[in-house]
């Protein structure tokens, strides 16, 4: 769920809208994590808004794969996966349905659904795994330990290779190779016997006699490995049908299998013929592959894809980092703007022109072919420092993971039609009501939090198009000294924040820019600016205090004509605007109203999320913390030595030096930040 201006000299304008599943580590971050577009971002739980819970509902189609329930916050309360994803999401809300205590009390509190769609019920298990060891929801007591699924490893290297089931990968030697992982360990060892039963394979790591083979050699089991009775050339063609099996070829084995089973039951020996029939579905079963980790799942990669009809087209970008799915993120384009690779060679410009360089994998596997790829990848390389390779895989392992990127476009494409009309309303509502001269296509809002002063931040969260644009949104602590603990000032503190969001904007139109043009928009990663993120709209959340502090700095840094600023008042949600007394008089349940809310209330959860954070971050601060050059293993061994920071406050420097690695220097800084009015001896 991501933007940027395109590149306005080689295609027409697109229209991006992003949206993204958490909320960014650091100002410019894109982890998310997984969530598709936000179609609304109320906040009240979905047992209170029946007709929403219905829509919700039938949005949901019944395929296999994974579902999210997040609060109010936009938290994840539970991550879980099913065959049928619409019947097990509709099951939590059935009337009359008995669930267990705890379920009820998450179902309560459930503002919205969101759903990754797999191809197999198998492939959406392992994906649950991944993305419940990664969030850790509060409501999923199982599956958040980080246990890894298991893999087959064959040791290509040696002169008859091993074949093992382990839960770590080394890297002792580049030709061995490791298959899977697999998200069922019974079937996985019971597939390895039945293999182990049927092909002549090497039964011991060790040999059980030194001059004589042992009892599998007799009856067939094994071609004497440890007596060298077989060639390694021609051991080497035995494994090589073995991995073809762990690579889904398992024809040859699932054909003799058949015939095993047809002649049993041939027999009527219905025993063994079952018995066959449950070896054959195993094999089935572990063929099916979760297309997120792939066997190189070092690599950090990309893909992306999109879904398209007459007006719009949905991409989806997913963000696989080291075999997990870390991120989902979504944009939506006009679909006439464009060829498909044109549509994602403009998106990936936007995503990555603001991405940190970090963030930028190594490999970016496409739907389509970009028109202009190789300067594409020239441009991230230089952005990265590292090679980046886009391309569009072909082989069944990356094709499939394309694939599956494509259906989950597929259906928040369908998802995005009946949303469109209403945000086109929303705005068109809004431009109304400002008296806007057109639709405000980016629009920005901001909010202070703090308690009582301390760890004072603010937050900017931008909505483009109507919906959560999170690629965009900032955060921000506020530096002004005069705001501390028992003191605040939201109206220097939102001055603070505008002025610093602001100045490049005053800088370059202090060199002659024009800023409320479409030309300033024009950047991408091909074409780069410094000013594409301006607003059409400005939110401030506040009343006529906050609103007046904004319009003194906008005024100063003389953009306040260039700029359209207002703010929602929370009491009445009264609207106000720069130099008028009294608020617009509108109805509270108009769309455009209702979009001005909802970025309102994104911009309050935002900064509330971040001051928590701070504050947490604080409590756990020792004052040891902030004495120059004493790093985390001097503290330890400080804190060993005298037990507590009072006996540390009071240590003199020679009863300080007695410390392993304190010297005088260091002492005498420790004992000077405890006693700032001590006088140090000459």
């Amino acid at each position: 769920m991501i933007e940027r201006a395109p590149l306005a000299q080689t295609l027409p304008p697109i229209k991006t809208v992003v949206a993204s599943s958490s909320q960014p580590a650091s100002p410019a971050a894109t982890t998310a994590t997984t969530a598709p577009v936000h179609l609304a971002n109320d906040r009240v739980p979905l047992l209170q808004r029946p007709e929403a819970l219905e829509e919700r509902l039938k949005e949901i189609p019944p395929v296999p794969g994974c579902y999210f329930m997040r609060d109010r916050d936009n938290n994840i309360l539970y991550i879980g996966k099913s065959k049928k994803l619409r019947s097990r999401v509709r099951s939590y809300f059935r009337e009359g349905r008995q669930l267990a205590p705890k379920i009820e009390l998450m179902v309560r509190q459930v503002c919205d659904i969101e759903i990754i769609v797999t191809d197999t019920e198998v492939e959406s298990l392992a994906l649950e795994a991944n993305l419940i060891k990664q969030h850790q929801p509060h409501f999923n007591t199982l599956l958040k330990d980080d246990k890894k699924y298991p893999y087959l490893c064959i040791t290509w290297s040696e002169d008859y290779p091993r074949i093992f089931i382990t839960r770590k990968r080394r890297k002792t030697n580049a030709k061995d190779r490791y298959y899977g992982p697999y998200v069922d360990t019974g079937i996985l060892r019971s597939t390895l016997n039945m293999i182990k039963r049927t092909f002549p394979l090497r039964q011991r790591p060790k040999p059980l006699h030194k001059d004589r083979p042992c009892l599998n050699y007799d009856i067939g089991r094994c071609p004497g490995v440890c007596q060298q009775k077989i060639a390694p050339d021609e051991y080497h063609k035995t494994v090589q049908k073995i991995a073809m099996i762990f690579q889904g070829q398992t024809a040859e084995l699932v054909k003799n299998l058949t015939e095993q089973m047809e002649k049993a039951a041939e027999r009527l020996n219905f025993e063994l013929a079952a018995a066959l029939r449950d070896r054959i579905r195993g094999l089935e079963s572990l063929g099916a592959e979760q297309k997120v980790a792939l066997p190189d799942d070092t690599v950090s990669r990309d893909a992306i894809a999109l879904a398209a009809d007459e007006n719009h087209a949905c991409i989806q970008l997913f963000q696989v980092r080291a075999g997990r799915l870390v991120g989902r993120l979504a944009f939506l384009a006009d679909a006439q703007s464009g060829t498909p690779g044109e549509i994602l060679q403009r998106v990936l410009e936007a995503h990555y022109a603001s991405a940190d360089p970090v963030e930028i994998p190594s490999e970016i596997l496409v739907q389509h072919e970009l028109p202009e790829g190789e300067l594409l990848e020239a441009s991230l390389k230089a952005h990265r420092g590292r090679k980046v390779t886009i391309f569009l895989p072909q082989r069944q392992g990356k094709a499939g993971l394309v694939d599956m990127v494509e259906r989950n476009a597929e259906y928040e494409l369908a998802r995005t039609q009946r949303s469109a009309d209403r945000n086109l309303q929303a705005l068109e509502d809004l431009a109304d009501i400002l008296d806007l001269p057109e639709q405000p296509r980016r629009i920005e809002g901001y909010d202070i939090s703090h308690i009582q002063g301390s760890n004072a931040v603010a937050s900017q969260v931008v909505f483009m198009d109507g919906m959560p644009a999170k690629q965009h949104y900032r955060r921000y602590k506020i530096r002004n000294p005069e705001i501390k603990i028992g003191h605040s000032d939201d109206f220097a503190s939102m001055a603070e924040v505008i002025g610093r969001r602001f100045r490049r904007h005053a800088a370059a139109k202090a060199q002659g820019a024009i800023l409320s043009t479409s030309e300033t928009r024009a950047s991408s990663m091909l074409s780069p600016g410094d000013l594409a993120d301006w607003p059409d709209l400005i939110l401030i959340d506040g009343g006529k205090g906050q609103l007046s502090a904004v319009v003194a700095v906008l005024q100063e840094m003389n953009l306040l004509e260039d700029l359209h600023v207002v703010s929602l008042a929370k009491k009445q949600e009264e609207i106000f605007l720069p130099g008028e007394s009294e608020s617009l008089k509108t109805d509270p349940d108009q769309p455009g109203v209702q979009l001005l809310r909802r970025l309102r209330d994104e911009a309050h959860r935002f900064a509330v999320g971040f001051h928590r954070q701070q504050r947490s971050e604080s409590l756990r601060r020792s004052r040891l913390d902030d004495i120059t050059g004493l790093g985390l293993q001097r503290q330890k061994e400080l804190l060993g030595h005298f037990r507590s920071i009072d006996y540390i406050r009071i240590a003199s420097p020679e009863q300080l030096q007695e410390v392993p690695g304190v010297g005088p220097k260091l002492a005498q800084q420790i004992y000077n930040y405890f006693h700032p009015n001590a006088i140090e001896p000459s």
